[in-house]
């Protein structure tokens, strides 16, 4: 776990992969695959620290890529040819991405006709697939939730032909973000509904990502009788899931630094070296709060500073920070915090559970560099795993 003799080996911020909590995930996840008889595979979108990847192959054998750079990632750091989907293939990049995948779905009838026959000459083994789109999730933030009315994913049932297009062997359907088992065993029942008559036709099912299966409270026992008593009613299924969070969840903090307290309208606000917009975005997406080391979160800032909020004491009200990033971004803050203790400049500052999607929606916005990236090992040694400097802003910005 990360001690204050850990963050003093580490550069300022940091990414800190925790070793023994991805391997935590790692086990429970490879024992629901064992135990259900499916296939569980990581998704890039939320994880692609391909220098972990020793780790992972101990216990999975695929991932799920998006794009011809995750397509590349899974053939040629992880080891394995990709399952792809995308919303959308061009013409310049289908035969490679063809080429680099085991597996390939379509987002459209219309993207299976214009790039079928060329991915299947360039790689004649390829498996290919259909999205569809049941039109049910209980994902009740519309920006991530991919059945809202009006999406872009999938094809709904009734434009389905009674006869699944040649070349067909599998559906794959995503209806989940951070969810537990019993929102699947819900929208299965809508999955089947509308899909089981073409279900005879097809050799494997991909029911997506979202099943975030290592969270504390998740009831692994549910998803694996739904899932086991799924393929008994479907024996000529393969049952493929790609969660991307699960895999990550909780397995380390980005650590950042106070670097100046300022105040205004009695609010004061800790700046660190990070930037939410630049290195958390999801948090802004969302929004979530981090959950941050020695520190409790206020739900209303305007109240933070008023009697009954955080000033029952003046101690307590000297105690009151907002998060704030380095970045231009008038918003590039995050909520109030109530710390046990009086910030200084100069000491750290842990945001927990910032692997997922963190680190791989950082972007270079006002030339801010990202975090360096660390390995915290199981022998509680550090190892490096990446820095970023000037070259790779001007890669970004070329």
């Amino acid at each position: 776990m990360i001690t204050r003799e850990t963050i003093d080996q580490l550069p300022s911020p940091c990414y800190v992969v925790e070793e023994e909590l991805l391997r935590r995930n790692l086990r429970l996840i490879a024992s629901v695959a064992e135990r259900a008889g499916v296939e569980i595979i990581l998704a890039f979108k939320a994880f692609a620290l391909w220098k972990t990847f020793p780790i992972f192959r101990e216990y999975i054998d695929a991932t799920t890529a998006s794009s011809l750079f995750e397509a590349r990632l899974a053939a040629e750091q992880f080891g394995s040819p990709a399952h792809t989907y995308s919303p959308a293939y061009t013409d310049d990049e289908v035969e490679q991405i063809a080429r680099l995948s085991s597996h390939l779905t379509f987002n459209s009838l219309s993207q299976y006709q214009r790039h079928y026959q060329r991915a299947r000459l360039a790689n004649p083994s390829l498996s290919f697939g259909l999205r569809v789109n049941p039109r049910y999730s209980e994902v009740e933030t519309l920006l991530y939730n991919p059945c809202a009315p009006g999406t872009r994913f999938g094809i709904a049932a009734e434009k389905l032909p009674e006869k699944l297009p040649d070349g067909i062997e599998g559906f794959h359907c995503h209806c989940h973000c951070e969810s537990g088992s019993d929102v699947f065993r819900r929208t299965l029942s809508h999955i089947e509904r509308q899909f089981g008559k073409w279900m005879p036709q097809l050799r494997w099912m991909n029911f997506g990502g979202g099943h975030l299966m290592t969270r504390a409270d998740y009831d692994v026992d549910l998803l694996v009788d739904t899932l086991t008593e799924f393929r008994h009613r479907h024996p000529n299924l393969h049952v493929i899931l790609e969660p991307g969070s699960a895999f990550a969840w909780q397995t380390g903090p980005l650590v950042a630094k106070v670097v100046d307290i300022v105040e205004d309208c009695g609010i004061r606000t800790a700046i660190l070296n990070v930037s939410f917009t630049c290195h958390m975005p999801d948090c802004l997406e969302m929004p979530y709060y981090p959950t941050v080391e020695g520190a409790t979160h206020i739900d209303e800032p305007t109240a933070a500073m008023q009697d009954g909020g955080c000033a029952a004491t003046a101690k307590e009200k000297d105690n009151c920070y907002r998060l704030g990033g380095n970045s231009c971004l008038s918003g590039d803050y995050m909520g109030m915090w109530r710390f046990d203790h009086e910030l200084q400049v100069g000491e750290p500052v842990v945001l927990h559970d910032m692997i997922h999607y963190t680190t791989v929606k950082t972007t270079m916005f006002n030339g801010i560099g990202h975090p360096a990236i660390a390995l915290l090992k199981a022998d509680a040694s550090v190892e490096v795993l990446r820095q970023y400097a000037y070259d790779d802003y001007l890669l970004r910005m070329d």
